[in-house]
């Protein structure tokens, strides 16, 4: 799996933190999405697919491969 954030659709809402942790993070100064990992162990690619599935601008995507 290869992960990719349009950061410039985030809308801060945060989902993607709750869910995956390990791979999505937050910027201080205003909650916009920063990608951690772009290509997260197969034991986080749920969480990872939830994240997408959830995000309320739909900023996350994923290319399974």
């Amino acid at each position: 799996m290869k992960v990719s954030v349009a950061a410039d659709k985030c809308v801060a809402a945060g989902q993607c933190v709750l869910l995956a942790p390990e791979v999505f993070d937050q910027r201080e100064e205003d909650g916009v999405v920063v990608l951690l990992d772009e290509a997260p162990v197969p034991e986080l690619h749920d969480a990872v697919r939830e994240s997408a599935l959830v995000c309320p601008a739909a900023a996350i995507h994923l290319a399974e491969s």
